[in-house]
């Protein structure tokens, strides 16, 4: 589904993403790991076109389709989603106009307002959010907790393809957390959606259990592997990965 290659990025003038290779199949779950500041966020925010950071080399292929000029609302039309480390928050524009007008521009039909809103009050229950939620305005003044459920609740609604989850477990409590991995895991058992997880904490592979895992640093891929590599981070941190290693694959 999705084929990341020969991929170069720099932001300020810096390289952050130096001829990085990635591959992810429909309905697979992949893990990204490595410590802060080796790039991790910087895949998440140029897949979703984020404009301080520039390709210099390499494609993005999605579904068979490069998507390097595509604007960030082309992408998210495609079936991408981002739940971000840190949600935006967007005053003025409530969550229920949002969602309708999206779902009409994704599926190019008229929302049914009666089947709109018993859908969304049924994502707030699973989510335990009140359904005030629905007319809020997007992530204001909400909590670290409330704005990833307020984002879990655009993801029931957009039924994307394709779910990039940058350190989801940021700024959720142990309750929080539980509620939101859950509610990804009961999303990926339903639609089966290929998932790409950015992450420096194994704890995540208890709900979403990945296909393969990438360990990440200065920009590139050092090591490829199963779940096994998380045991390894357990165990011995990401000091056991060197740059002098060579790609595996296990």
């Amino acid at each position: 589904m999705l084929k990341i290659k020969d991929l170069t990025v720099v932001a300020d003038n810096k390289i952050i993403l130096n001829k990085l290779n990635l591959e992810i199949e429909t309905g697979k779950i992949w893990a990204i790991m490595g410590p802060n500041g080796v790039g991790k966020s910087t895949i998440c925010k140029v897949l979703l076109k984020d404009p301080n950071y520039l390709i210099k080399q390499g494609s993005i292929i999605y579904n068979g389709e490069i998507i390097n000029d595509l604007s960030t609302d082309q992408r998210a039309k495609l079936g991408l989603f981002l739940i971000a480390q840190t949600p935006t928050a967007i005053e003025g524009v409530q969550n229920s106009e949002m969602l309708r007008m999206a779902i009409a521009n994704r599926t190019g039909k008229a929302v049914d307002i009666l089947s709109f809103h018993k859908e969304i009050k049924e994502v707030c229950q699973k989510l335990d959010i009140p359904n005030d939620f629905i007319h809020r305005d997007i992530n204001a003044g909400m909590s670290g907790g409330e704005r990833k459920k307020n984002e879990l609740m655009h993801l029931w609604m957009l039924k994307p393809e394709f779910i990039i989850l940058d350190e989801i477990d940021s700024g959720l409590d142990v309750d929080a957390f539980k509620i939101v991995m859950k509610s990804l895991k009961d999303y990926y058992k339903k639609y089966h959606p290929s998932i790409l997880i950015i992450t420096h904490n194994t704890k995540v592979f208890k709900y979403l259990k990945p296909d393969g895992i990438s360990i990440l640093e200065d920009g590139q891929i050092i090591k490829t592997g199963t779940e096994e590599l998380a045991n390894i981070i357990d165990e011995n941190g990401f000091e056991a990965f060197k740059v002098s290693e060579s790609v595996t694959h296990e």
